[in-house]
């Protein structure tokens, strides 16, 4: 029996699949990461892989002459998902498969960032297992719904936190697999803005991720093991 391939998309270093790779691993996919910065990633065919993960980054959707393999993502990644291929987006990859779908991508009304419960969760899909659960959050940026997809959950600023097209596409705005890696504190060293925009501190913020981010990834991982058992095809 041929192993499912699963490739993942990395931004940045520091934001990679973290809790997300046990239930992911554990449902039989052989994992392979790419990051933009490789000059090998303008080739990759990303309508191949069996899994296309793609995670966060401090960039925006809209930010094409800055970062211009943004634009070249997104030509493959709307190939990918015109096929329906199983994809899941984390962050700023949520933001890439809104924008590949057609929807606009574009500054939110306010920095979104620390543990927070999600609001408004769909009982009926995988995101049940996030219902009154603290997960991360860290961003600035949101995006309308694309047509023919699912609002599963919102949060009182931003209204558009998750949506599924079908059983295959899976988009997240919110980080419900950091909580136990250390790369978080690369983002409090890198990002002391986002801190100070929402009033809080280095400290806080790692108290919150100490007290939360266990259960966060629990929970994460119970969503992600039931998204990967109801994909088609």
């Amino acid at each position: 029996m041929t192993a499912k391939k699963g490739l993942i998309i990395r931004h940045v270093p520091h934001e990679g699949i973290a809790g997300f790779r046990e239930p992911v691993e554990s449902a039989g996919y052989v994992l392979e990461r790419i990051d933009v910065a490789d000059p090998a990633f303008g080739a990759v065919d990303l309508t191949e892989p069996d899994l296309l993960i793609m995670m966060g980054g401090p960039m925006g959707v809209y930010e094409r002459a800055e970062h211009p393999w943004i634009a070249c993502q997104l030509r493959r990644l709307a190939r990918r998902l015109e096929h329906d291929r199983p994809t899941l987006g984390v962050c700023f990859g949520a933001q890439m498969i809104a924008a590949a779908l057609g929807a606009p991508v574009y500054p939110g009304p306010a920095k979104e960032v620390g543990f927070h419960p999600l609001s408004a969760v769909d009982p009926t899909s995988p995101l049940r297992h996030l219902a009154d659960v603290d997960v991360l959050h860290w961003h600035g940026d949101t995006f309308d719904l694309p047509p023919d997809v699912e609002l599963l959950a919102s949060t009182p600023s931003y209204r558009h936190q998750a949506f599924r097209r079908g059983p295959n596409i899976l988009a997240l705005q919110f980080h419900a697999e950091m909580g136990l890696d250390p790369r978080f504190d690369a983002w409090i060293d890198q990002w002391p803005e986002a801190l100070d925009a929402v009033g809080s501190s280095a400290a806080a913020m790692r108290a919150r991720h100490t007290q939360c981010g266990p259960g966060a990834v629990a929970a994460g991982r119970r969503m992600i093991a039931e998204w990967l058992d109801g994909l088609s095809g």
